[in-house]
């Protein structure tokens, strides 16, 4: 390390730390995070650099340390990324004891910031090899991103017909009004620096994988050495009467957020659909409409991934703010004037005014473009993985949301599970696989859902569970549900329960089982053995 603007600081006493302690010190008026590990120093930054959770309430297993908030892990020892959501590395500390004290020594640059990005390769112009990305979200950027990391030289295309560069689409039915600057994930000097080529505004229509090409919408063709599909779902369109009158909105890009909030704020609202993207639209607006009515077919939102108990709380939440639920409910028809919408219908034939309507009934794959490619897909137009992030058609990988893959930690079943987590990972083993690393997924589904500040934390993959196990207290907002299927959990949810969701997530991880005679225990010791 260099010791040109380096600060070296006595940090503590050997003695005072025990193992397996995570520990926050301080260096230069900056906070480090001092792990000890088997009896070794380590020192890393000490947020988390996705959401900048304290890791120090993190969860250690080995040279792994799990963000207590989204699941992100990092290695302790460089530390670098082992586990999504997040881009960026932790900066890395020397080190040392003399004489049972601890003694940090780090550079300025490195403490001021809280993060670090993987040391990325340059562009070489006389390599003509030709990494082809299709889809402008975070498995494509996260799979360029590992290409550069990677050693990868050749040329990097990433098309997308968003006129934006990757931004964090989670946010738009949480914080609706970010603004666009806010939720970029990369800017684009970023791209410029590394020879990342965005092309933005541009549509695929067509994929030639015997002749190595890809067709646009603008007449343009691009070949490509090798290819990724990372074009993501789109939402589900209402199909009634009157689903073509203006202010019938669905979210899927910043513009949408953006006017269905302007649309929205001192207005009524009506939201279709009571899963994640209708809940959090709700939860945002609450104070900003001046009436918001939820419909959904269930009996309980987020019912089909949460269960009843967890979606009955969330409901008793917003009530709590005055949105109004309509549940086991259907609509039939929406009504306006002047092409404008005015009342949405329901099957029962109540009438619900509104001048705003937000669909959230679910979404669709993007992949109607591969209709005349020889690529697998599924029944719903998912794109069939393999572990490696391989379609059956060679030299041609998909990612992210437009997927159906291995679950491996859950009995190898094929599944498409559309969280922000899980298309990062994809993204990163793509990559890998594309330059012949050979690279299986392994990891632990992990996603999140934030309703008027407090979030709903949830790993695992919980389809077909047929009980659950209740620890804490749902009324007082305070739980940890875990989700039982044969007598083993299958998945864990929690609401101001941090950190035992990533601490699930890392015994799952483990490939250790946990049964449900142990959820039901007292006894902790299971949790242990990450």
């Amino acid at each position: 390390m260099d010791t040109e603007d380096s600060i070296t600081e006595q940090v503590c006493q050997e003695s005072d730390v025990q193992d397996g302690e995570l520990r926050e010190v301080e260096v230069a008026g900056h906070t480090v995070l001092l792990v000890r590990n088997k009896m070794e120093f380590s020192a890393v930054g000490s947020k988390c650099t996705h959401a900048g959770a304290s890791l120090s309430k993190g969860v250690l297993a080995g040279n792994r340390l799990r963000c207590p908030w989204h699941g992100a892990c990092f290695n302790i020892r460089t530390g670098d990324i082992e586990e999504y959501p997040t881009l960026d590395c932790l900066p890395c500390f020397k080190v040392r004891v003399e004489d049972g004290k601890v003694f940090i020594t780090a550079k300025k640059r490195d403490l001021e910031s809280d993060r670090k990005l993987k040391a990325m390769s340059e562009r070489c112009r006389s390599n003509e090899n030709t990494m082809l990305l299709l889809g402008g979200g975070t498995a494509a950027l996260v799979c360029a991103e590992t290409l550069c990391q990677e050693g990868f030289t050749g040329r990097i295309i990433m098309v997308t017909k968003e006129k934006h560069v990757p931004y964090d689409r989670t946010q738009l039915s949480k914080a609706m009004d970010k603004t666009l600057e806010s939720i970029y994930l990369r800017q684009q000097d970023f791209f410029e620096a590394h020879g990342i080529e965005v092309w933005t505004d541009k549509e695929v229509v067509s994929v030639d994988t015997q002749g190595q090409k890809a067709h646009f919408q603008d007449g343009a063709v691009q070949r490509y050495d090798q290819l990724l599909i990372a074009t993501g779902s789109s939402p589900r369109q209402l199909q009634c009467p009157g689903s073509d009158l203006e202010n019938v909105c669905s979210l899927q890009t910043p513009e949408d957020a953006n006017r269905i909030l302007h649309l929205a704020t001192g207005k009524r609202v009506v939201i279709l659909g009571a899963s994640f993207i209708g809940m959090e639209v709700a939860a945002f607006l609450s104070d900003k409409a001046s009436t918001i009515c939820v419909v959904e077919r269930e009996e309980f939102p987020f019912q089909a991934v949460l269960g009843p108990q967890v979606g009955g709380v969330a409901m008793k939440m917003l009530q709590n703010k005055r949105v109004k639920f309509y549940m086991k409910a259907e609509i039939s028809e929406l009504q306006g004037e002047n092409r404008k919408v005015t009342e949405a219908v329901l099957a029962s034939g109540e009438k619900l005014p509104a001048d705003v309507v937000v669909v959230g009934i679910g979404v669709t794959s993007n992949s109607a473009f591969l209709k005349e490619a020889s690529i697998a897909m599924d029944r719903r137009g998912a794109i069939l993985v393999d572990l490696f992030m391989q379609t059956n058609v060679p030299r041609v990988f998909a990612a992210g949301d437009v997927t159906s893959f291995p679950v491996t930690l859950f009995g190898g079943m094929t599944a498409t599970i559309r969280h922000w987590q899980i298309a990062q990972a994809h993204g990163h083993i793509a990559a890998l696989n594309m330059l012949k690393k050979q690279k299986a997924l392994h990891t632990v589904p992990f996603f999140w859902t934030s309703l008027l500040g407090k979030s709903i934390r949830y790993a695992g993959y919980g389809k077909g569970y047929t009980e659950t196990v209740v620890k804490g207290d749902l009324e007082q907002l305070k739980f940890l549900v875990f989700y039982i299927k044969d007598d083993y959990v299958i998945a864990v949810a929690s609401l101001n329960f941090d950190p035992m969701v990533s601490l699930v997530a890392e015994v799952m991880y483990s490939g250790r089982q946990i049964s449900k005679a142990e959820a039901q225990s007292s006894d902790i010791t299971w949790m242990k053995q990450a």
